[in-house]
């Protein structure tokens, strides 16, 4: 019995260590489990990321992320990620910076927005040289190291809620600086040239507190947001000719418009309503900022040889348009139902007619010799009857907006999905880099749309084409205008823009974000 009793006691011990040995095993591998991304340390998680990031790789803005296309971002795993059932990251690291990707940089992001040190967009969780940029403005503004990146005293002073609004001032230098410099020149707060340096010294401290004190803002001598917003507006009081003025340098350049038929009026000498409409118009014309002021660079450009004249072009409308239109049904180019005052691609077709048979220049536009010709019954060349074109001519249905993807629509969004990965640069206007408006401004431009350069601000109530303000009524080829952002509607509820967030133009999906910063839609086509 107590040989039995022996054995039974050998195998309890025998048991009870297995169970030990089983014990020690499962807490040892539920330890390992529970340390979160254990090998994305500080010191190996830049390593992962940077080959996660292989140059080669079709990206939309978040790194790592490879596509087959254009697009933008994997759709299954932005859907993941909407969810919430995207794999979780590891902790941020100390210091963020170029080729980091992580949404603490979402939020850095969308901070340096707000205080106005980074262009309003979508954030993204990429750091790329946009990003960077935006850093060292608020490091230099805020006397610390120039470097552009965000390490734990540069996060902490810009999430603080006691945050700098971004500004410039006496001592300060940069490329934002000399854009600020220039646009002063233009408005003759700086009186030459020569002023336009890229520091802030004390001739442009002057000049902008003259600029406050004429605008009825506070003198301070600070350009901040107020200020650039000011600088460009249609409302902002040049420190020159304007309205208002007698003299004969008005005189000669009224003489000027009227030989480029902008000016309706006799040239007087005087700067009445007449030359500022004049001046709007010929700046539109000529890729310039339309302020109706007698700037330096546009009356550079208005005695060049090259000016462009004045005339109605697609995207146009209005009684001018419409009275046009009136005239080629008179003389047989337009079928009546397309006198609607708004000057489309059937509008174009009929008046490139019209000017092959009254030899004149076929362009399409409606320019000085075309509306000569147009408002002489007794020498223009009539077609006898309608040529057929049907509101179905270049893939519209109708000249009121209403038309498939094709013809303009088409031309407009194959421009900008050409420019698909070229870098974003804050004021850039192309070829090879742009800003969000400067994106819009050259696409428009390439498919005969002779647009000014207009800031998202001014974009706004520009007035000029069909406007949309349901956001679900957007449909491709429109102008998207968001706060402080705009791009071109693509197909699918796609957009295409020049993204600060992202640092490049991108084709990408219009997520939540764009519904909710959506301010207007302009129609060209």
């Amino acid at each position: 019995m107590n040989k039995q009793k022996k054995q039974r006691m050998k195998w309890y011990i025998m048991a009870a260590a297995l169970a030990a040995v089983l014990i020690i095993c499962l807490a040892a591998a539920l330890s390992k489990g529970k340390q979160p991304d254990s090998e994305d340390t500080e010191e190996t998680l830049p390593m992962k990321i940077q080959a996660e990031n292989q140059p080669e790789i079709v990206i939309e803005g978040e790194e790592g992320k490879a596509e087959d296309s254009l697009m933008g971002e994997n759709s299954e795993t932005a859907d993941a990620e909407e969810s919430g059932e995207a794999e979780p990251e590891g902790p941020a690291p100390e210091n963020l910076k170029e080729g980091v990707e992580h949404s603490a940089v979402s939020e850095l992001q969308a901070r340096l927005m707000e205080l106005g040190f980074m262009e309003n967009d979508e954030p993204t969780r990429f750091y790329g040289p946009v990003t960077a940029a935006s850093v060292k403005r608020f490091q230099r503004q805020n006397n610390l190291e120039q470097d552009g990146i965000a390490g734990p005293r540069t996060r902490e002073m810009i999430l603080s809620p006691d945050a700098k609004y971004y500004a410039v001032f006496l001592g300060i230098s940069g490329d934002d600086v000399k854009q600020i410099q220039n646009r002063l020149y233009e408005l003759g707060y700086l009186v030459s040239a020569d002023n336009v340096n890229g520091t802030f010294d004390e001739l442009t401290e002057k000049a902008v507190i003259k600029l406050q004190e004429i605008n009825l803002l506070n003198a301070d001598g600070k350009v901040g947001k107020q200020t650039v917003n000011l600088l460009y507006s249609e409302s902002v009081k040049p420190n020159f000719l304007s309205y208002g003025e007698e003299s004969d340098t008005v005189l000669k350049f009224q003489k000027r418009l009227k030989e480029l038929g902008y000016l309706t009026t006799n040239p007087d000498g005087n700067y009445g309503k007449d030359t500022v409409q004049a001046i709007k118009q010929f700046q539109s014309r000529n890729g310039l900022v339309v302020d109706g002021y007698l700037g330096p660079t546009t009356r550079n450009v208005m005695e060049e040889s090259g000016a462009r004249p004045n005339g109605l072009v697609l995207g146009e409308q209005g009684d001018s348009v419409k009275r046009v239109q009136e005239l080629l049904s008179q003389y047989g180019y337009l079928p009546s139902g397309n006198v609607t005052g708004y000057y489309g691609e059937i509008t174009e077709a009929a008046v490139v007619s019209f000017q092959k048979n009254n030899s004149l220049a076929a362009d399409g536009s409606v320019g000085i010799n075309t509306m000569a010709k147009l408002t002489d019954s007794s020498k223009a060349v009539a077609k006898g009857k309608a040529s057929g074109e049907s509101g179905s001519s270049g893939g519209r249905q109708q000249e009121d907006g209403k038309r498939s993807v094709s013809g303009s629509v088409q031309a407009l969004i194959n421009a900008a999905a050409s420019k698909v990965g070229l870098p974003y640069v804050w004021g850039s206007k192309g070829p090879n880099s742009f800003d969000c408006s400067g994106f819009v401004y050259w696409c428009l431009n390439q498919v005969g749309v002779r647009q000014s350069y207009l800031t998202s601000s001014g974009w706004r109530n520009i007035g000029k084409y069909k406007k949309i303000t349901n956001y679900n009524d957007i449909q491709p080829g429109d102008i998207i205008v968001e706060n402080g952002h705009m791009g071109i509607a693509a197909e699918d509820g796609k957009v295409i823009d020049a993204s600060s967030g992202n640092g490049k133009v991108v084709y990408r999906k219009r997520t939540k974000w764009w519904r909710d910063n959506f301010i207007v839609a302009w129609r060209i086509f």
